[in-house]
């Protein structure tokens, strides 16, 4: 399987095709060359388009024609009357699919007869660091599923999920991404309160996060031993952990959670 030859087509280019494109560029195991994209507004894809050294296409049959495999990635209201017309040119080309809501059942109704995967991604894939939710339900043939999940893997850690479980999984991977931007803001401004120049509080919180998270999935720790093993009895770190727990924080993420999937 050789992934420099693959060639990759978005048909929808907004924020999230766009921080794919990103992150298979910067993998270096898929060549800028061999991307395309379209979208509704051809001049800012374009402009978009060349600065990655991709191409631009005016339509979504120019797309499938250029591609093997054809990254659907337009808002979920517009599939039905963006594929319908072009459904039989993807009978032969390997459909991955971006859109929440979508599952297989779903694109069976709309491309019956094809290949295509359901996926919900988040943007630290644009930097090699996302989390790709993926139905375990599709149809993808086995040489399909192979080289898929190479392009996925070059992206961050694709995780396979049931059907009825791939929108939580999509949630959680795809929306935390902000709550966590608003403690690394939260935590910032507590540093900055107490005398740290913001532009030393913000790199400084985000790391101690990337860390902390590198720690956890290299060690498998329960996030309670974490936490555990940063609080001595009496100490420091037990009382914020406590006002943090007064403030309602966990069930706050949960509830974050809930107003989502509800």
């Amino acid at each position: 399987m050789n992934l420099e030859e693959t060639k990759i087509g978005f048909i929808g280019f907004g924020n999230m095709a766009s921080a794919m494109a990103d992150g298979w560029i910067a993998s270096g195991a898929v060549l800028a060359e061999n991307m395309c994209a379209c979208a509704g507004r051809f001049d800012a894809l374009k402009s978009r388009c060349e600065e990655r050294g991709m191409r631009a296409f005016e339509d979504a049959a120019a797309v499938i024609e250029a591609a093997d495999v054809v990254v659907v990635a337009v808002k979920p209201y517009m599939i039905e009357r963006v594929l319908g017309p072009v459904a039989q040119l993807l009978a032969d080309k390997a459909v991955l699919s971006v859109a929440a809501g979508w599952d297989c059942e779903a694109y069976e109704r709309v491309i019956p007869g094809t290949r295509h995967l359901s996926t919900v991604p988040n943007t630290p894939v644009a930097i090699n660091e996302g989390v790709i939710a993926c139905e375990k339900a599709s149809t993808l043939t086995e040489g399909d599923h192979d080289l898929v999940f190479a392009l996925l893997d070059l992206l961050g850690t694709p995780v396979e999920v049931e059907t009825r479980l791939l929108s939580v999984a999509g949630t959680v991977g795809g929306c935390s991404p902000a709550f966590i931007a608003m403690v690394i803001e939260a935590l910032a401004d507590a540093a900055v309160k107490h005398g740290i120049p913001r532009a030393t509080a913000y790199p400084m919180v985000s790391q101690m996060m990337v860390g902390t998270a590198k720690l956890q999935l290299a060690t498998g720790m329960h996030p309670g031993a974490m936490k555990d093993a940063v609080c001595s009895p009496g100490g420091t770190t037990i009382r914020g952990v406590a006002e943090l727990e007064a403030a309602g924080m966990r069930s706050a993420f949960i509830r974050a959670i809930d107003a989502i999937e509800g």
